[in-house]
């Protein structure tokens, strides 16, 4: 009867487990205080990135539930009190041979979907827009475009950058004349940021990932769009994403890059394809424009 239960208990548990990634999901583009699992998909990468995910929970859940009842049986069949005289041999032929073919059909199993999933995410197909993603050696990003060959640069600090408590952020951006309007909340402090990237909604957007030069180890990560590269000062990196929806989505530098590592936020701003350049536009004027500098100061005095 135990036994029963258990194996009960341990299936609404895989169940639980296997379902993580919708049920309990994060809202879209926003981490949720208390929640754990993925963030909700925007992308086909990151679908299948999850039913991947999913698939080998299972895999393993199965053979741990195994591995357990076995462990279990065994010590219950030839415990001294029912086996008083143990038995004696050296080897068993069919066992040696299934212990050692079993787990490489697994592993086989399990290769074949992750090199699948691996090309399809590591292959960059033509793009519709490409935004080059530079890592700053003082945490912030900077982002340059090529529009109908016009070049469009700024640089995306965290919104309230150098303050160490919430509190702080609210009472410093006040003191610097910002709005109710233009403090982040909350749950988006160290999230925020005051200019996104820009990117047109169902396009194929290349991101170009390095660091500056001389510079330190970054990360560009956007964990709705199943994104993740390496910034490396004097190395260009790749990755690629293709939204289909309308919204902002945010992500983290995902490298231990220093001190300010918690201060380097990713912001993301998905529009529609007409919006696009306009929006873009918009968003290089104001990040240039003199309410940058206020910003940018306290960055740099974090990282001195």
């Amino acid at each position: 009867m135990r036994s029963g239960h258990l194996l009960i208990g341990l299936g609404a548990v895989a169940t639980l487990a296997a379902t993580t990634g919708i049920s309990l999901a994060q809202d879209i583009g926003v981490p949720k205080a208390g929640a754990f699992g993925y963030q909700d998909a925007a992308t086909e990468s990151m679908r299948r990135l999850i039913s991947l995910s999913v698939g080998l929970h299972w895999i393993a859940f199965f053979i741990t539930l195994f591995v357990t009842i076995l462990l279990g049986y065994t010590c219950w069949r030839f415990s001294e009190k029912r086996n008083p005289v143990p038995s004696r041999f050296s080897h068993n032929t069919t066992i040696e041979v299934a212990w050692t073919l079993i787990p490489v059909l697994i592993l086989v199993g399990i290769a074949y979907p992750s090199i699948k999933y691996l090309y399809y995410q590591e292959t960059v197909p033509p793009s519709d827009v490409t935004v080059k993603a530079i890592g700053a050696s003082g945490w912030w990003w900077n982002y340059e475009y090529e529009i109908d060959g016009e070049e469009v640069a700024y640089s995306s600090f965290m919104a309230g950058g150098g303050y160490a408590t919430y509190d702080d952020v609210v009472k410093g951006m006040k003191e610097e004349g910002a709005s109710d309007e233009d403090i982040p909340s909350l749950a988006l402090w160290k999230l925020k940021t005051t200019a996104p990237m820009v990117v047109p909604v169902n396009s194929i957007i290349r991101v170009q990932v390095t660091s500056e030069p001389g510079g330190v180890l970054h990360a560009f990560a956007v964990p709705a769009f199943g994104v993740k590269a390496d910034a490396v000062p004097g190395s260009l990196h790749e990755t690629w994403f293709e939204v289909d929806r309308v919204g902002t989505f945010y992500g983290q530098c995902s490298e231990l890059c220093g001190r300010g590592h918690s201060y380097m936020p990713i912001e993301v701003e998905v529009v529609e394809k007409e919006d696009f350049k306009a929006r873009l536009l918009e968003v290089q004027e104001i990040a240039n424009g003199p309410s940058t500098s206020s910003t940018k100061v306290a960055v740099n005095t974090l990282a001195e």
